[in-house]
Order: C-alpha cells, then sequence, then structure tokens
C-alpha cells in the first residue's frame, strides 16, 4: 500500500497532452455548435447538444489513445484520467448554464413579479409545459404562473418546472381564487367543447380573464409559442358543432371548372374565394366593384400556392353590359352571387341603392347566367329577407323570388335548359363587416361606451368559414329552384353578447364599460326569422341545411313588376319606391322607418 503511486505517460510533452485534449474539445464544440445558444434560455436541447459534443472527444482521445499504443506501445493519457475529465467538462458546462439560467429568470421574477397577471395552466401534457416554458422566456413578460390544474386526480403530490399540480375537484373561479391567480390559460386539447364552454363562462362571471393557445407543432420556437397565447374571441364561445361537409360532391362541382364570384372583396364574398380555391378550380374570376378591398384580396391570392388562374375584374353588377363582357371573355360554369347593399340603416335612407344593386343586380347576374348557360347559380341571401321590416330585407326577398321563379319558368317551359339556381339563407355573421361584434370590439377598445339597441334584442349567429362552408355544400344540392337555409343554433341575446365581450377584454361591464341603450333603428326587429309565416321546410341529407317550401311566383307578373321597380328607382322617389316592394312583398311590414305609413 505504501508503494502505491500513479504514474503518468510521458509520449507526449505536457504543452501537447493538454492542447490535444482542448483541440479536439474545441472541434466538437465547433461540430454540435454549443456555443450558439444564448445562455438564459437554455433548454433541454442545449443539455444534449453539450452531451453528445464532450462524449465525442471523450470517444476520439480514446481512440487516439489506443492508436498510440498500438503504433509505438505506449498511451498518451490514463484511462481514468480521460473519464473524469469526460465526466467533468459535462457537469460544469452543464451545472454553469443551469447556474447562469436560474440566476437570470431569479433576478426577472423578483423584478417584475409585482406586475405580472398571474395564472394557471389547464393540463400537464407536453403542450403545456411547452407553453409555460416559452412564457417564462418571452420578453417582455406577461405572466407569472402559480400551477398546472389535471381534471384527474393524479401526481397532485408532484411538480412540473419546479410548480405545483392541483387537482381540479371544485369550480375553475374557485380554484383560481384559492391559489391566488387573476386568470387562466386552457391548453388541455382533450377538453370537450361543453367542459370548456362551462369553465368559460364560471371564469367570467367572476371577472377572471380567459387565454387559450392552439396545438403546439414547433417546440423549439419560444417565440411563437408564446405569440399564441391569447384572449379567448366571442367565436370560440359559439355552442356549434363542427361542420362535416361533403368535400367529394363539391369538388365533383368545382375542379377544374371557371368559377365566378361576385362582390368577391367582401367578407363572405372573399371567404367563399378562399374555400373555392382549395377544390383546385381551373379559373376563378374575383368580380366587385370596390377597387382597394379587391387588390388586397388579389394580394393575398397571390401567395397561395394553387394552380387555379385567379382573375380580378373591377365591375359593378348594376352595369349587365360590362358584366356581359366579363361572361363572353371567361364563360363561367359556376357563379356565387355575393355582391349586396346589406347594411339596414343606409339602406332605410337610400331605397333606391337597395333596389340597384340587390335587384338589379341580381337580375343582371341570374339572366347572363341563363345566357351563358352557367350550370349552377348560387345566391347568397339573409334572414333579414323573411317577413321584411325594412327596405334592405325587403330587396333581398325580390332577389330571392326573381331566381326561384326565373328557376321554374326557364325548366317548366324550355328542354334541355341547364342552369340550376340555387338560394342560400342565413343570418348574422361573426366579424363580416358591418356586423355587431366589430363595432363592439371597437367601442370596448376607445372605453366605451358599448351602444346596444334593445335589452330584449336576439340575432342568430354564425362564423364566417362556416356560413361560407355551408354556401358550398348546399351549391352542390338539389335540382334547382330551392331555397336553403341553414341551422344558425341557438339564439344569442345581444346584451349577453356584449357583457361576454367585455368581461373577454379583462374589463368588468358597467364598471369599466358602460353599456348604453339607444334605442331601435330604423327598420330593425328584435329578432330575425328563417322562414316566412306560410313557409315550411324539408331536409336534406346534411343535418344543418334546409329547404324552405315557398310560394312560387308566376315569372312573367314578378318580372313585369321587378321592372317597374327598377324604373321607379331611377326616379328617386323614395315612397313609391318602397310603396312597390311592399306590392311585390306583401308581408313586408316596416318598422322603426318613416315608411309604416306606406302600411296603412
Amino acid at each position: 500500500m505504501l508503494n502505491l503511486k500513479v504514474d503518468f505517460y510521458d509520449t507526449l510533452d505536457t504543452f501537447l497532452r493538454y492542447g490535444l485534449v482542448v483541440l479536439v474539445n474545441s472541434i466538437f464544440f465547433l461540430v454540435f455548435r454549443t456555443y450558439s445558444g444564448i445562455i438564459r434560455y437554455s433548454t433541454f436541447t442545449d443539455g444534449l447538444k453539450l452531451l453528445a459534443s464532450t462524449s465525442a472527444s471523450f470517444f476520439v482521445l480514446v481512440l487516439i489513445n489506443y492508436s498510440s499504443y498500438l503504433s509505438i506501445g505506449k498511451k498518451i493519457y490514463l484511462m481514468p484520467g480521460l473519464f473524469f475529465n469526460y465526466l467533468i467538462s459535462f457537469l460544469s458546462l452543464f451545472l454553469f448554464r443551469i447556474f447562469v439560467k436560474f440566476t437570470f429568470e431569479s433576478y426577472k421574477a423578483e423584478k417584475s413579479s409585482s406586475v405580472l397577471l398571474k395564472v394557471l395552466i389547464y393540463g400537464v401534457d407536453a403542450n403545456a409545459i411547452a407553453i409555460v416554458n416559452a412564457l417564462r422566456a418571452e420578453e417582455p413578460k406577461r405572466f407569472r404562473i402559480v400551477g398546472f390544474i389535471n381534471k384527474e386526480n393524479q401526481n397532485t403530490s408532484k411538480r412540473i418546472l419546479d410548480l405545483p399540480i392541483y387537482h381540479l375537484k371544485r369550480k375553475m373561479s374557485v380554484m383560481i381564487r384559492s391559489v391566488g391567480a387573476k386568470a387562466l390559460i386552457i391548453a388541455d386539447k382533450s377538453l370537450k367543447k361543453s367542459d370548456k364552454l362551462a369553465i368559460i363562462e364560471d371564469c367570467l362571471d367572476f371577472n377572471y380573464k380567459i387565454f387559450t393557445v392552439p396545438t403546439i407543432t414547433d417546440w423549439e420556437d419560444n417565440v411563437e409559442i408564446s405569440k399564441k397565447v391569447m384572449s379567448f374571441q366571442i367565436q370560440d364561445l359559439l355552442e356549434r358543432k363542427p361542420i362535416v361537409l361533403n368535400n367529394k360532391a363539391i369538388s365533383t362541382q368545382l375542379k377544374r371548372r371557371t368559377v365566378l364570384i361576385t362582390g368577391a372583396a367582401g367578407s363572405i364574398g372573399s371567404e367563399i374565394v378562399r374555400q373555392v380555391i382549395a377544390f383546385n378550380p381551373k379559373k376563378v374570376i374575383i368580380l366587385d366593384q370596390a377597387e382597394t378591398p379587391l387588390h388586397h384580396l388579389r394580394l393575398e391570392m397571390d401567395k397561395v400556392f394553387t394552380e387555379s388562374k385567379i382573375k380580378a375584374v373591377v365591375c359593378d353588377v348594376r352595369n349587365i353590359e360590362a358584366l356581359r363582357e366579363v361572361f363572353k371573355k371567361y364563360h363561367p360554369q359556376v357563379v356565387y352571387h355575393a355582391a349586396a347593399y346589406k347594411h339596414v340603416p343606409l339602406m332605410e335612407e337610400n331605397p333606391a341603392q337597395a333596389i340597384f344593386v340587390n335587384v338589379l343586380g341580381t337580375k343582371n347576374v341570374a339572366d347572363l347566367s341563363c345566357e351563358f348557360e352557367v350550370e349552377n347559380f348560387v345566391m347568397v341571401s339573409t334572414d333579414k329577407a323573411v317577413n321584411p321590416s325594412n327596405v334592405m330585407g325587403a330587396s333581398k326577398r325580390i332577389a330571392e323570388k326573381y331566381v326561384q321563379s326565373l328557376h321554374e319558368q326557364l325548366h317548366q317551359y324550355e328542354v334541355g335548359f341547364k342552369t340550376k339556381f340555387i338560394t342560400t339563407r342565413f343570418g348574422n355573421v361573426l366579424g363580416s363587416n358591418g356586423s355587431v361584434v366589430p363595432l363592439f370590439t371597437e367601442q370596448i377598445a376607445k372605453g366605451g361606451p358599448v351602444t346596444i339597441t334593445h335589452p330584449d334584442i336576439i340575432r342568430y349567429f354564425m362564423t364566417i368559414p362556416e356560413a361560407c362552408q355551408l354556401v358550398l355544400e348546399a351549391g352542390t344540392m338539389g335540382k334547382g329552384g330551392e331555397i336553403f337555409i341553414f341551422d344558425m343554433g341557438k339564439p344569442v341575446k345581444i346584451i349577453d353578447l356584449a357583457y361576454k365581450m367585455i368581461r373577454l377584454a379583462g374589463l368588468v361591464p358597467e364598471k369599466d364599460i358602460s353599456i348604453e341603450i339607444v334605442g331601435l333603428r330604423p327598420g330593425e326587429k328584435l329578432y330575425e326569422e328563417l322562414l316566412n309565416d306560410t313557409s315550411k321546410t324539408l331536409p336534406t341529407h346534411h343535418n344543418k341545411i334546409m329547404i324552405a317550401e315557398e310560394i312560387n311566383e308566376n315569372f312573367e307578373q314578378l318580372a313585369k313588376q321587378v321592372q317597374e321597380l327598377i324604373l321607379i328607382a331611377e326616379s328617386y322617389r323614395e315612397q313609391q319606391i318602397v310603396a312597390k316592394m311592399k306590392i311585390i312583398v306583401p308581408e313586408f311590414i316596416s318598422m322603426n322607418s318613416s315608411f309604416q305609413v306606406l302600411d296603412n
């Protein structure tokens, strides 16, 4: 024991021996780019890179060592020395990064903890963990994470990322309050929509903020992950099931066809464009009279990878000769007619314009579709056409009648006539131009007040993509002449919508943002309908689409009345225009309008 000693090899001098170790390690540091990461943002991947680099250096040095032994009979290094060098190198580099990261995060947390929003994370899966890591790394910080919530009673005695795991055994609002949090981030993708809505409603009732985040796909990009953590939007709270489309039927109708979309620059028209392109038509003609929005849509379409040729045409549907040139040049096979004036108060003040666009414009597009033998003509209508109480709704009802009676006339008297005329009718669309949601959003951003016309007013809502999906589906159905109505789900009280939007913005109704009742606008109803009093519905193969059985009009008589209405509109005599509309649409009873006198 007293004679035990360590013998060092003297194959190389000390400088060369240690220099070789430094050189090999440096080479692999360069290969694995261990130097490139910012230490305070180090992740598990950086640790793996260090392990790979030091391990590769160790094995190369072992290889050099045994190569020396085989060639000259002597090693350069003691094997235990190489191993301890490998171990100490890795641990030193790894622990140094942990120390720097911990020190930096502790300093930042202490500095900003008083101003950060305390949040709980709902979920304990990889998605939730990625979100926490991203939020801890984001600059400037928005949140201070106080723990995870697990709906199952598992692992509640353990911690993730040094954060506690709470079992959800009470109401979410009680859980948030018990840990001193002020908000919730829902990261559990397995959560049922009904359960999610219940949690959101509970939190909003107690003015807790709610955030959502999509499923994480890029696990390394913390910046992108943190950007996706955002407040719930009001459309996320619609109690609606996803729509299942018959993509095969839609593809058969649109693939390799030429499609014309009028009103293409509007909120509905532009979404129809986006969805139509997915079915690979040969050509898509996007037509609108609004130059700037049409230009923006074309720029958007230029960025979409598609084999379809997209042609932007500035044209007014009121000008039949300009429209005829479009039909003559492109010979569309499918037409989606979304061009319309839709703002109720404006059309109440400008009835002639409602006639020119909604009636004459529809007549022009429909007549040319007959003339150029379009296969399918699909018109986008509105629930305001049902028992109309305003000029806009009545003008759309006249357009519906014209399209439906035109189909019946041509298919009854012209053998082999192939154009199918279809009308789609739905209610309010969330986020569309002029809808209540953008208005409320703007009013909330300005600090209020949020203006509501009546405390009892209700509306049906669906999202823009939903509405356009159903338009495409309805376009493939039936023999033509039908008016398809969509299942709009449950009606929403507008005042409740306002309260939810204020709470979703993290504010308190009537405290931070006031709500002001301003009275019903001209032509406005308390509630909208999807069917006339005399109408019945027939089911279709799609559970969200029904057929309204409307009474068919005599085309020749209706066409004569429509022509007379257009001539009256050209004189801009408002009383005469509306009086004629009431003759064509007997159920048109004005509400809150100067035209009520005509109903007497």
